[in-house]
């Protein structure tokens, strides 16, 4: 079955909403974390890319957080489940980041991710897994449990974004980008959307930001380079002008 056919088909035989108990509860110390591989070697770079250029435009509050396969935690039903999104956006943490740093439980340290992404990749890692049973897929688990506003699957091939938001009736609804193909994340006041180019030797497709004006938020590399040209035109125009600029 066609992915997006399954989750419509769960939208319409779930129109009554099943109940789940769900406790916010620190992960037990001695609980084993999956240590699962990376399985696409480009999640990294991506990942990175997404932090970076939010750091840069000062977009990165200090108590926000921007794991990459990092254990995001819930008790339903009495048992323990830990998704590991290869990027989210945490607004805000409430403890202090070394109570953090095997997982983290939302609501009981800080807030709920605003943003969750997957990066498809050669083998199955159930992006669009509705399964309700323990453990709960991905899908099912970021929509009906966490409740995350938005979640987004990136094919980085293709460069295809399908971008998901959580309606009225709390069930996430693919959602249409603009005429710029991006998507509006009002909880970050910021378009994502697909990019291609080159950076860290990888050509390919991105997921880059833009703010509200339509400007690219940049990454290190280009802001550096932004300012290379501004100082040669600054150079240019002295020198029009007959003075030889101190380089």
């Amino acid at each position: 079955m066609n992915p997006l056919d399954a989750i419509a088909m769960l939208s319409t035989t779930t129109a009554k909403k099943t109940a789940y108990e769900v406790v916010w509860e620190k992960l037990p110390d001695d609980f084993a974390l999956p240590n699962d591989p990376v399985d696409n070697i480009n999640q990294p770079a991506l990942a990175a890319a997404l932090t970076e250029s939010l750091r840069i435009a000062d977009r990165l509050p200090e108590q926000a957080l921007t794991p990459t396969n990092y254990g995001i935690c819930a008790t339903v039903n009495g048992k323990v489940v830990v998704k590991a999104p290869d990027w989210a956006y945490i607004p805000a943490i409430t403890v202090p980041r070394s109570e953090v740093e095997r997982s983290y439980t939302p609501r009981l340290q800080g807030e709920i991710p605003s943003l969750v992404l997957e990066f498809l990749s050669d083998t199955d890692g159930g992006e669009y897994s509705i399964k309700e049973t323990f453990p709960p897929g991905k899908f099912f688990f970021y929509e009906q449990i966490l409740q995350v506003p938005n979640y987004g699957i990136f094919d980085p091939a293709t460069g295809a974004l399908e971008f998901y938001r959580l309606n009225e009736e709390k069930r996430y609804a693919l959602e249409p980008p603009n005429g710029q193909n991006r998507f509006w994340i009002p909880e970050m006041q910021l378009f994502l959307g697909a990019w291609p180019g080159k950076r860290d030797h990888r050509e390919g497709y991105w997921l880059r930001w833009w703010d509200d004006q339509g400007n690219l938020l940049l990454w290190d590399t280009e802001q550096i380079e932004q300012e290379r040209q501004r100082v040669e035109r600054l150079a240019a125009q002295l020198r029009a002008a007959g003075i030889e600029p101190e380089l």
